[in-house]
């Protein structure tokens, strides 16, 4: 049985090797995973007509699912029993509109110490659907440097953290090491569409990139607000991906690997990051130590 804190699939390697452009898969829906839908929560869609609007662009671009994902921090305060009532609402808005999207929720976890220790008393609180992977923001400035703690107790209380969108960060946009420290230790990644795009300027947009090109993404997601500035496309940074990393790794990021997340199953085998492991043979080693003892556990 694996550990809460592993991405390892059930019965397989998590990394593939030789992965190529020319992979193909035919995407048929994409998943959002982060987006701020639900109306007057945050600082996302202010009223039920924007939510409508926007659930609108989202199934016009291609996505069939959203995880609706209202801000949790010390501004915006997380009430579940609240977003329940108005996910409902939502839902009857959308059926009432013939709006074919598929919506549950979650939450955007900012990871602050009262937050941590409420996650870890109720790990199913803020998780994405119920299950077990949460969304983690961290804040752009005075990262702890004992995040990896962090990361490290929310998964021995069984969740899985995903970060959203490092690559928008200005502190990760200085120093990579640090995400590549985090990723060491099993954490998942999540970049915004409009960064791969070049629409959240071009700081995020090179490390959106890099991070590509290396395979160190596991999600793209639109971390919508609005209908104008933020809208929920996904389509044209599927499509650049396709492009420039080959169709089989956009797929996974826009369809498998979040549709795993909203079924709350292990991730698909996954493309081998590159340059994640190289820098220290002996991490290297120890990290391929763990993962076959964690294979022969599950054998056991």
């Amino acid at each position: 049985m694996q550990p809460a804190w592993s991405a390892l699939p059930a019965g397989g390697n998590l990394f593939r090797s030789n992965f190529s452009h020319g992979d193909t898969l035919a995407v048929a829906r994409m998943v959002d995973l982060h987006h701020h839908l639900l109306p007057g929560l945050d600082d996302g869609s202010p009223n039920l007509e924007t939510s409508v609007a926007m659930a609108r662009i989202a199934v016009d671009d291609g996505i069939t699912h959203v995880v609706a994902t209202p801000h949790a921090n010390n501004v915006y305060a997380f009430d579940p029993s609240e977003i329940a009532r108005r996910v409902d609402a939502l839902r009857s808005a959308l059926a009432a509109e013939a709006i074919p999207l598929k919506i549950s929720s979650g939450c955007d976890f900012h990871l602050s110490y009262d937050n941590m220790q409420d996650a870890v008393a109720n790990p199913k609180k803020y998780t994405l659907n119920g299950g077990d992977y949460l969304l983690v923001e961290l804040p752009d400035y005075g990262l702890s440097p004992h995040l990896d703690e962090a990361f490290y107790e929310l998964g021995l209380a069984g969740m899985r953290p995903i970060l959203t969108h490092p690559e928008r960060n200005p502190t990760l946009q200085r120093d990579p090491k640090r995400l590549a420290d985090w990723m060491r230790i099993g954490l998942l990644t999540q970049i915004t569409t409009s960064s791969v795009v070049g629409q959240m300027g071009k700081q995020a947009e090179r490390m959106a990139h890099r991070m590509l090109a290396d395979r160190w993404v596991h999600f793209l997601a639109t971390d919508a607000h609005n209908t104008q500035s933020r809208p929920p496309r996904m389509r044209a940074a599927h499509d650049l991906v396709a492009k420039k990393y080959g169709a089989a790794y956009a797929d996974r990021l826009c369809t498998s690997n979040p549709m795993a997340v909203y079924e709350g199953k292990p991730l698909p085998q996954q493309d081998e990051p590159l340059h994640l492991y190289e820098e220290d043979a002996k991490l290297t080693r120890r990290w391929w130590q763990i993962f076959w003892k964690q294979r022969k556990e599950e054998r056991d």
